[in-house]
């Protein structure tokens, strides 16, 4: 067992290879941040940081303990308030692109090279999700609280929109907008990640003519479940332009390739959505060839769940069907994903209350979620299993605990279950009423009655 307070030197040993000293020094003055020598400078701060979210963002009293030195709790909060959020965008960007390179290069080495691609394409999958964080007034006007909820008796809840990598799991990049935000409106601030010739996979919340044509204009290829008002027919249809039937599809038929697999032209939408700029509207084409195709999923015992894929991979042959199926099967790996951040690593509850340090602290959480791929990615490399299958938190605890310099053990190996479970709980984890008035209101009732001095 390591002593806890070597886990610093620990941290800034792994980051040394994806994130040197002197690129962190770099970022922060490419940021405008200047500093003076002291004990908590920028890159112990970041340490620091990145150790109390790895412990499952522990209180800041806990953080002293572990990293064994004496620091002031009010001169953590205003070390780490000092730390520029772009820098530690920037950090987490350089140090995704260095750890899925060194995963690449592992895997090249153990025999798997061109493993992370798909069909030569490189993958990449993107989802919404949100966060709750500290009810002050500054984070309820930029995020906003469920419109359900009584003013004073809710969180702000930040939406979050994440790209990860298909083949390590690693974030890419986390952006966080106002609760009420259509992922739609703002996955175009993600493409400037992806490059000519990758792939982006996605639920139907980014299924639209719009966002299909802007990602062509990328060359970037997209594969989406098609959005539930998008009418799709595999009928037999006519060709003509205008020749759609009252209540039928508003595509227009190109060719049939199989049984519930075809190309179709979808047409511009005659409005420009109002997120867009007119320059985007400009770019857009008038008509955008799409393959939809159909299939189903079964399994014994429950219902068969009939899916439609909407795609601009348009070769059959290049790209058969049952093989664009199964990579959209591999979107539900973000699930997986985003419950690993939120539930295993505590992201699900933020605890900064200012917008700007809601930010830094979601940069700092994807940044130790890639700390522990590297680990679950590397394991499952050695031991021979997919890395998916390698436990998350037993690569956590082990990160957290390992000396300096030790190699990486045996981790657990997760069983491959195809069990359905009900959404439902048998503990009863929490009996207290909830609050459906503010605080302050039922605390005046308290003292009203006698009982709260």
């Amino acid at each position: 067992m390591a002593r806890v307070s070597s886990i610093l030197v620990r941290i800034a040993n792994d980051l040394e290879q994806y994130l040197p000293e002197e690129s962190v020094l770099a970022a922060f003055r490419a940021a405008g941040h200047a500093w003076r020598e002291r004990q908590l400078g920028p890159v112990r701060t970041l340490h620091l940081f990145i150790l109390q979210v790895l412990a499952c963002n522990t209180a800041m009293a806990h953080l002293r303990h572990m990293a064994g030195e004496v620091f002031s709790l009010a001169g953590y909060c205003q070390a780490r308030a000092r730390l520029p959020l772009s820098a530690l965008q920037a950090l987490l960007r350089d140090s995704s692109a260095a750890m899925r390179a060194a995963a690449i290069k592992t895997a090249g080495d153990n025999g798997h090279p061109g493993g992370e691609l798909w069909h030569g394409l490189r993958a990449f999958l993107v989802d919404g999700s949100s966060t709750i964080t500290p009810d002050t007034p500054d984070l309820q006007k930029t995020f906003g609280q469920p419109k359900g909820q009584k003013p004073g008796c809710g969180f702000p809840v930040p939406k979050l929109l994440a790209l990860f990598d298909a083949f390590t799991g690693m974030v890419v990049e986390m952006l966080g907008f106002p609760l009420y935000t259509h992922e739609q409106s703002k996955v175009w601030m993600l493409h400037p990640m992806l490059k000519a010739n990758d792939l982006l996979v996605g639920d139907r919340g980014f299924c639209s003519f719009v966002h299909l044509a802007m990602l062509q204009v990328r060359g970037v290829k997209a594969c989406f479940r098609c959005h539930q008002k998008q009418i799709v027919q595999f009928r037999t249809r006519d060709k003509r332009p205008g020749a759609q039937r009252k209540g039928g599809p508003s595509s227009q038929f190109v060719r049939r390739l199989s049984k519930h697999d075809q190309i179709v032209r979808w047409k511009r939408p005659p409005a420009k959505p109002d997120w867009m700029t007119p320059d985007q509207w400009a770019a857009m084409p008038e008509w955008l060839e799409v393959r939809e195709l159909r299939y189903s999923l079964t399994s014994n015992g429950q219902r068969t769940h009939v899916v439609t894929i909407a795609t601009t991979l348009l070769d059959e042959t290049l790209y058969p069907k049952g093989e664009v199926a199964e990579l959209y099967g591999l979107r539900w790996g973000v699930e997986t994903r985003l419950s690993e951040l939120k539930t295993t690593l505590k992201m699900r509850k933020l605890k900064s209350k200012s917008p700007e340090g809601v930010m830094k602290e979601l940069a700092i959480y994807c940044l130790v979620y890639n700390l522990v791929r590297t680990v679950t990615t590397a394991a499952g490399l050695r031991q021979k299993v997919d890395p998916d299958r390698i436990s998350f938190i037993d690569a956590l605890r082990w990160l957290l605990l390992a000396e300096p310099g030790a190699p990486i053990p045996d981790l657990i190996v997760n069983k491959v279950r195809n069990r359905h479970e009900p959404r439902a709980i048998k503990d009863l984890q929490d009996t207290y009423t909830k609050m459906i008035r503010p605080r302050e209101v039922l605390r005046q009732e308290l003292r009203n009655a006698g009982g709260l001095n």
